[in-house]
């Protein structure tokens, strides 16, 4: 297996793709990036991902369609929710509704 930089550019070229307003889960980006059963690689990749990058980075959520990442901006809330907010992206009870926004490509 090619180690996880390499991994890590289908998986980014993947995410790049998401368009604004909509999200994907894990485990679909791995399936999209030829890897599938590789949702935590994908994690993994986000997580030492640049903090500079232009890479969507936040319409990545679990399957459940719960944010992952605990990110707080200095008021204490979530960045990743704040940033799918802008995009028109709300959660309900904590998740994000799959059937409405989930990424279909």
């Amino acid at each position: 297996m090619k180690n996880s930089n390499e991994l890590a550019i289908p998986i980014l070229a993947v995410i790049q793709q998401i368009p604004k307003g909509r999200v994907a889960s894990y485990g679909q980006i791995a399936k999209l990036a030829g890897l599938p059963k590789h949702a935590r690689l994908v994690g993994y990749v986000l997580k030492h991902l640049d903090p500079a990058s232009n890479i969507p980075w936040y319409r990545v959520i679990n399957s459940q369609g719960k944010l992952s990442l605990a990110k707080l901006d200095e008021y204490g809330q979530n960045i990743q929710q704040l940033k799918l907010q802008d995009e028109g992206v709300y959660m309900l009870n904590g998740k994000v509704n799959l059937k409405h926004y989930q990424w279909q490509p």
